[in-house]
């Protein structure tokens, strides 16, 4: 992965941590805890969404929605663990 590909890996996980945080009530974590949720959310979201037959398309518009729906999964289960 070259320098352009990395930053735009870090916009697409800065964009759906974001996203993530404003979809979930009190999941916010500051800038750079959104980074880390939107880029292990674009994670979850290449490893479960293949498995699961789920396909959001190509391009940015589809990375940043599938890794902003992995955000989503992650902020929620980390809100139950901060729950308990």
């Amino acid at each position: 992965m070259g320098v352009e590909g990395l930053l735009i890996f870090l916009l697409v996980g800065l964009i759906a941590g974001w996203l993530a945080s404003q979809l979930v009530r009190g999941g916010g974590f500051g800038l750079v805890g959104d980074l880390v949720v939107g880029v292990i959310g674009a994670f979850i979201a290449g490893y479960l969404f293949p498995r699961l037959g789920i396909s959001l398309g190509a391009g940015i518009l589809g990375a940043i929605i599938s890794a902003a729906i992995g955000a989503i999964i992650l902020l929620v289960i980390l809100r139950a663990f901060k729950r308990a």
